[in-house]
């Protein structure tokens, strides 16, 4: 199966976030026809499976997509539409690779759900049995491998204040929500660094306010970025108490993640770009992925691969070359033999992790 026609299999089934079904079931009948054993789960994850026993590769990819229907098209030698960086392109690289997998592990590939708003989809794996590594499907060009996510608290700070005439010097609920903003504003500034993955960042993303009634309310959104080394907790305890102290409702928390270079799972990527031919790139990056819950949850070896250029992610250009494709099956397909192993003379790299049951994190 050509990895391009494969793939525009995939992106021809529009499938933002909360309307996967039909591009699961496609996912679903590639990996039937690649030899795989092919199934959907109970939260519309597609699941494909080939080998058996430990250890256990999980490669976490996602099929969800951000909204925004774009033409698929097939020709000179790229495919384009919606979703084929952003990452189904990941997915059937994967497939692609795993069809050499020999039976000494098992190597399992995963379509998730709902990674571009709740991450359902992987909120549900981490309730089973961890596996030994995980690559997270994301794109990182064929010849980089990503070691990094930012970590995401978003939260909306409400603030009160009793309704007054607009002459009072008391001030009011928005003025109380703008100085406090400024406050925290500053706050992230102190502790900037030259290295924006190693700064916190932070904006607001959203503002409501409401006069009526007897008191006036507003409500500002805030979405901060955190580098490793700081937890959502600690971003909470630094939020400023003054001027005013709002009522915070947390959105969403995802802890950040960042893993050594030489890790199994990263070391393998990193000598399958070698083996293609190219010096590899490690990337660390500003987003966040499904790889922060599973390296949070199950404390493994892991990094993220895929073909594509990220800074295509959710435009009107989103396009991968045939070419870039078939680079990132042939490193992956490296990848998958130096971690499961190729038989006595070729033992697998990755530890076996003993099968420990996961622990959903905060989210």
């Amino acid at each position: 199966m050509d990895s391009d026609r494969a793939l525009e299999r995939l992106v021809r089934h529009y499938s933002p976030s909360g309307a996967e079904t039909p591009a699961v079931r496609e996912f679903v009948r590639i990996a039937r026809a690649l030899g795989y054993r092919a199934r959907t789960d109970a939260v519309g994850n597609g699941v494909a499976t080939r080998g058996r026993g430990r250890p256990e590769l999980l490669f976490l990819g996602h099929i969800d997509t951000v909204e925004g229907r774009r033409p698929v098209r097939r020709r000179g030698g790229r495919v384009s539409g919606r979703g084929s960086v952003d990452a189904k392109g990941a997915i059937v690289a994967a497939l692609l690779a795993g069809r050499s997998v020999a039976s000494h592990g098992t190597l399992r590939v995963v379509a998730a759900v709902g990674e571009e708003t709740d991450s359902r989809g992987a909120h549900h794996l981490l309730h089973g049995r961890a596996p030994d590594g995980v690559i997270a499907g994301e794109p990182s060009g064929w010849d980089g491998v990503t070691v990094g996510y930012k970590g995401i608290l978003r939260f909306e700070a409400e603030f009160r204040s009793p309704r007054a005439h607009s002459s009072s010097p008391e001030p009011s609920a928005p003025e109380q929500a703008l100085a406090w903003w400024e406050a925290t504003r500053h706050a992230i500034e102190a502790r900037r660094t030259e290295s924006n993955f190693r700064s916190w960042t932070g904006k607001p993303v959203g503002w409501t306010s409401d006069a009526a009634g007897p008191v006036d309310r507003a409500t500002l959104t805030v979405d901060l970025r955190l580098p490793p080394g700081l937890s959502t907790a600690q971003a909470m305890a630094l939020l400023p108490r003054e001027p005013g102290t709002p009522r915070i409702r947390v959105l969403a928390r995802i802890e950040p993640a960042e893993v050594l270079p030489g890790n199994p799972v990263a070391a393998a990527l990193v000598h399958g770009v070698r083996a293609v031919g190219a010096r590899p790139t490690l990337w660390r990056k500003g987003g966040t992925s499904d790889l922060n819950l599973a390296l949070t949850a199950w404390g493994i070896p892991g990094a993220a691969y895929g073909p594509g250029d990220s800074r295509l992610d959710h435009t009107a250009r989103e396009s991968v070359s045939r070419l870039d494709l078939d680079r990132a099956v042939a490193v992956l397909r490296h990848a998958f033999a130096e971690l499961l192993g190729e038989g006595p003379d070729r033992p697998a790299t990755l530890p076996r992790s003993g099968g420990a049951r996961g622990r959903t994190p905060r989210s």
